[in-house]
C-alpha cells in the first residue's frame, strides 16, 4: 500500500530519535521537513560530520544509552527510527547469515514475552559477532519506552526502519510480533514492510532498501511512500541507443546488474523521469562548480574480482549504488568522439549529492567515503518520514539548497552535549573496538562485504 497523502500529520509535534544515525541522512531529511531529531552514533568521524552540520547528536553506543541513559533522552520523542548494521545478516555465503536470522527471531520472541534485559544481555555476549545483537535495539527501545517513568510509560507513536534488502525477513518478523503479539505492556502497531528503490523517489542512484513503517494502533493504517519518479530499467536504456562509447575496454551497458523495478508502483505516465548523475552534478550550486558532461563512470564493485566486468554508466543514467568505495569509482571524460581521458574522481561533495545530500554538506573526520556510502539517502528519508507521519511528499528539489554549516560556537556546544567536552571526546564516548567484528578467518577474508 502506498501513501494517499492526507497532508496532515498523524501526531502533533513529531520528534525523531535516530538510532545508528551515521552522518545524518535521516536527520537532514527531518530538517527539510522541519521535524527535530536527535541522533545516536558511535563512530567518531560520523559524529564530527554531524556536529559540523549542526545536528543534535549523542556520541554513544546505542545499547549503552538504552541500558544506562534512557531516562536522559527527551521525553517528547515520539518517533523511533534507525537502520542497524547489517553485515551479519547477509544470506550469502556458508549459511552464517541464515543462522543469525534464526537467532534474532528467537530473541525477538523472548523480548516480546517480557524476558529480562539482564538475562538476554548475558546470552547476547556469547554471540560470535557483537553486531548481530544490534538489530534488536529498535525493538528494545520500543519496549523500554513503555517502562520509562520520564516518558510516563508512553510508547512511541511511529517506528521507521530501513536496511539492505537481505534484512527484509527481520522486518517481516518485527511486523508480525508488533501486530499480533504486541509489546509486553500490550501496545500493538499496524505495520507495512517492503523493498523500495531509491531512484523512484528522485535520488540519482539505484539503491534498494528494505523498509518498515509502523503506526501505533489508533493512528490509522501505515502506508509506504508513493513513488514520484520512474524506475530505472537497464534493458529499456539499452534500447534507447543513447550510450557513450569510449576507446577503452569497457563492458556494454547490457552487462549491468540493475534490479528490476517492482510492479504496482503507480502509472508510469504520471511519474517524473528518474534523475541522472549529470542532472545531479552538472549545475553550479554553492561551492560545487558543476561537473562537465558527458562523462562515464566505472564502478569498483560487483565484478567478482574481474575488472573487465565492473559496471559502467554514463552521466545520463543514475549512479550505481553508492557505497564506501565511491572514491574508487573511475570517471572518464569525453572531449569528442575520438578522445577520452580519465578525469577527476568524485569529490566527497559530489558523492554526497549522488546520495541526495545537499551541496556543501560538511563531511568531516576520516573514512568520509564510508560515511557517504553508509548513510540513508536524505531525499529517500524525507519520503519515508512524510509517508509515516501523513505529510505531503517532499519536492524533488527539497535538498538542492546548499547546506549552511554550524559555526564554531555551535559545533562546540553540540560536541559538549554529545561528547562531554567542546573540543574532544571523553571517557563516556565509545571506543571503536567495542563494536568491532571478530578477527577474520581465512574463509571470511575471501568473501565480499555487502553494500550498505
Amino acid at each position: 500500500m502506498t501513501s494517499t497523502a492526507p497532508h496532515q500529520s498523524i501526531i502533533d509535534k513529531p520528534f525523531v530519535l535516530d538510532l545508528f544515525a551515521g552522518p545524518g541522512g535521516l536527520d537532514v531529511a527531518g530538517h527539510a521537513l522541519n521535524i527535530p531529531s536527535l541522533g545516536i552514533e558511535w563512530d567518531k568521524s560520523a559524529c564530527l560530520t554531524r556536529y559540523a552540520a549542526g545536528l543534535d547528536t549523542l556520541h554513544a553506543d546505542v545499547s549503552a544509552v538504552r541500558r544506562d541513559a534512557f531516562e536522559s533522552l527527551p521525553p517528547e520523542i515520539n518517533v523511533l527510527a534507525g537502520g542497524p548494521p547489517c553485515q551479519t545478516y547477509s544470506v550469502a555465503g556458508n549459511g552464517a547469515g541464515r543462522k543469525a536470522l534464526e537467532e534474532v527471531k528467537s530473541y525477538i520472541a523472548r523480548l516480546m514475552a517480557g524476558d529480562s534485559d539482564e538475562k538476554i544481555d548475558k546470552e547476547l555476549k556469547k554471540l560470535s559477532d557483537p553486531r548481530t545483537a544490534l538489530v534488536l535495539e529498535p525493538l528494545r527501545y520500543a519496549i523500554q519506552a513503555t517502562r520509562s517513568p520520564n516518558r510516563g510509560n508512553r510508547p512511541y507513536d511511529v517506528i521507521i526502519l530501513e536496511q539492505v534488502p537481505a534484512v527484509e525477513a527481520l522486518w517481516q518478523r518485527y511486523a508480525f510480533v508488533l501486530e499480533n503479539i504486541g509489546l509486553p505492556d500490550g501496545t500493538k502497531y499496524k505495520v507495512v514492510v517492503d523493498v523500495l528503490d531509491t531512484e523512484t523517489y528522485g535520488v540519482p542512484q539505484t539503491r534498494s532498501r528494505a523498509v518498515l513503517i509502523a503506526r501505533r494502533e489508533g493512528l490509522g493504517e501505515p502506508v509506504l511512500p508513493a513513488p514520484t519518479h520512474r524506475a530505472y530499467e537497464a534493458r529499456e536504456w539499452n534500447r534507447g541507443n543513447d550510450r557513450i562509447s569510449a576507446p577503452i575496454h569497457q563492458p556494454t551497458l547490457d552487462e549491468e546488474n540493475v534490479p528490476e523495478p517492482q510492479d504496482g508502483r503507480g502509472e508510469e505516465e504520471e511519474l517524473l523521469h528518474w534523475t541522472s548523475m549529470g542532472e545531479a552534478l552538472a549545475g553550479p550550486v554553492g561551492e560545487h562548480l558543476g561537473r562537465k558532461t558527458p562523462f562515464l563512470v566505472r564502478s569498483n564493485y560487483g565484478s567478482s574480482g574481474n575488472p573487465g566486468r565492473r559496471g559502467v554508466r554514463t552521466d545520463r543514467q543514475p549512479a550505481a549504488t553508492v557505497t564506501g568505495r565511491i572514491s574508487r569509482f573511475v570517471v572518464f571524460e569525453h572531449l569528442n568522439d575520438d578522445i577520452v581521458h580519465e578525469g577527476a574522481r568524485f569529490s566527497m561533495n559530489e558523492a554526497g549529492m549522488l546520495q541526495s545530500f545537499p551541496p556543501d554538506y560538511p563531511w568531516s573526520g576520516t573514512a568520509q567515503a564510508q560515511q557517504v556510502g553508509n548513510a540513508v539517502p536524505p531525499l529517500f528519508g524525507a519520503h519515508l518520514l512524510s509517508a509515516a507521519l501523513g505529510l505531503p511528499a517532499p519536492a524533488a528539489d527539497a535538498l538542492r539548497t546548499p547546506w549552511t554549516p554550524a559555526t564554531e560556537e555551535q559545533r562546540a556546544k553540540l560536541r559538549s552535549q554529545g561528547c562531554g567536552a567542546a573540543d574532544d571526546c571523553t571517557a563516556r564516548c565509545p571506543r571503536p573496538e567495542d563494536q568491532a567484528p571478530p578477527p577474520s578467518t581465512s574463509h571470511s577474508r575471501k568473501k565480499k562485504a555487502s553494500p550498505q
